[in-house]
């Protein structure tokens, strides 16, 4: 529950309903509840949601924001996992879910531009039938949207191939905090005229401006692809095989890992014939020409071979190996059911690290009696760790706490880093300062500053003591 914040002007308000009329802008807290939280349960009252559809009325809200002092906090669909679209400083809320349009589509230039509030899942399913992906495909696809891709540098499975959002957006229109109008990037493959605010923006978490269009790098859509299951007795025996199929020169186009405590949790969930012993499971999906396709398996599964393998097979058919995405995309929302207040992190350590990670993730579920399921995207490092817990048992959410502290303890002792695409927000927000040295967290602080100077985009997020505007 957030505390009470002093009301809105009534000349502010005046200014909001004429500029995005009364269906567009809601001020009644029935009407604004909604808006408050994100996939991280966490939940503030905003004082005001707006509905924005085009860019030139988000530049007006900016400046008046500016000029009333009122917090603004954008969201897309709400789907992000560490609160960091949750309103703490109450304020309006900017939702872009209706500025929704695909506005060009250059299939000869290989790019698309589109609007924040397109969903992921939409974007593909226009720009395939030309035969092209946008290759970040976060779980969330169907929900997600562009701008919180962007805000997050969501990107999924494939990024093990084929980047990130920051390698696959060739530039940005926005809006900074303080109201000036920007254009960022190039239309162009290649470009290199004045400093990188692209990429500067995008994992930024709308503290410093409002994406309103992104131009998008597409890429053509591979001709086949295949997909193996390798299951092994022990993790080191998996982290064995993802160091060597990465260091091959077949790049998997997934590489994704789930634990023995995830495969039991999966396995009630559909059953998935695994042999005795099972305790890590490799799902590795290779893409490319249909005629090179055989030796780039064969090269993948030799590479996947080693003692602690027990079993590696085959997707036979095209629906069999949309079975086994289906599990492991079902494992997020499942273990929401097993444990409604699970904390979900999405640590990221180096390839050679995981055994060590995995490990020391058991010991610390035993120290403090937490059970934790872990699994994700291997091939880059990128582990979701997710602590189990029931809020209402007594002690176990302070056991949970402390556990969490020491999991990212463990991460950075291994040279990892804390986020690898679910964002800081305000999960993880008192923790940067130990990744981040001083000098590097006083240059963000400045360049928020110099974007935001008044502090109204999201304020209190990201970086440790970020309670008020700089």
């Amino acid at each position: 529950m957030s505390l009470p914040h002093p009301p809105l002007p009534p000349p502010f308000i005046l200014r909001l309903q004429t500029l995005f009329g009364p269906a567009r802008c809601h001020t009644n807290p029935a009407d604004c509840w909604a808006y408050g939280y994100d996939n991280s349960k966490r939940h503030a009252l905003p004082q005001a949601v707006v509905f924005a559809t085009e860019h030139d009325e988000i530049l007006d809200l900016v400046r008046c924001c500016n000029e009333y002092s009122v917090p603004l906090t954008v969201r897309g669909r709400g789907t992000g996992t560490t609160g960091a679209t949750t309103p703490v400083q109450g304020g309006v809320v900017l939702t872009l879910e209706r500025m929704d349009k695909l506005l060009e589509f250059s299939p000869d230039n290989r790019y698309a531009v589109v609007q924040p509030g397109l969903t992921n899942q939409a974007l593909q399913e226009a720009v395939a039938p030309a035969g092209f992906f946008w290759p970040p495909d976060p779980t969330s696809a169907a929900f997600c949207s562009i701008g919180g891709n962007l805000a997050y540098n969501s990107a999924g499975p494939r990024a093990v191939k084929y980047g990130t959002p920051r390698d696959n957006t060739l530039g940005l229109r926005a809006i900074t905090g303080a109201g000036a109008e920007i254009r960022c990037g190039v239309f162009t493959t290649k470009g290199v005229v004045g400093y990188d605010l692209t990429r500067l923006l995008i994992g930024s978490e709308g503290t410093l401006a409002i994406i309103t269009a992104a131009t998008l790098k597409l890429t053509p859509k591979p001709e086949a692809k295949r997909t193996l299951r390798a299951v092994y007795r022990d993790v080191a025996s998996a982290a064995q095989a993802i160091a060597a199929v990465m260091a091959q020169p077949v790049v998997p186009c997934a590489l994704e890992f789930i634990d023995g405590n995830a495969l039991v949790l999966a396995d009630r969930h559909t059953p998935l014939g695994l042999p005795a012993g099972a305790q890590a499971l490799l799902m590795i999906e290779v893409d490319g020409l249909q005629a090179g396709l055989e030796a780039a398996e064969a090269r993948i599964g030799q590479a996947a071979r080693n003692a602690g393998l027990l079993e590696l097979r085959a997707a036979a058919t095209a629906s069999e190996a949309e079975a086994l995405w289906m599990v492991r995309k079902a494992l997020s929302p499942a273990l929401r059911q097993v444990a409604p207040g699970k904390i979900n992190e999405d640590v990221v350590v180096p390839v050679t690290e995981l055994p060590a990670l995995i490990a020391g993730l058991n010991a610390l579920s035993r120290r403090h009696d937490i059970a934790i399921v872990n699994f994700g995207h291997a091939g880059n490092g990128n582990i979701h760790v997710n602590l189990l817990l029931d809020p209402a048992q007594p002690g176990q959410q302070a056991r949970a706490e402390q556990c969490l502290d020491e999991v990212f303890d463990l991460v950075l002792k291994l040279r990892g880093t804390l986020s690898g695409e679910h964002g800081v927000g305000l999960v993880k927000r008192e923790y940067v300062g130990r990744e981040l040295d001083g000098a590097s967290l006083s240059l963000m602080r400045a360049i928020k500053a110099q974007f935001d100077p008044n502090g109204i985009l999201n304020p209190g997020k990201m970086f440790p003591g970020m309670t008020n505007p700089p």
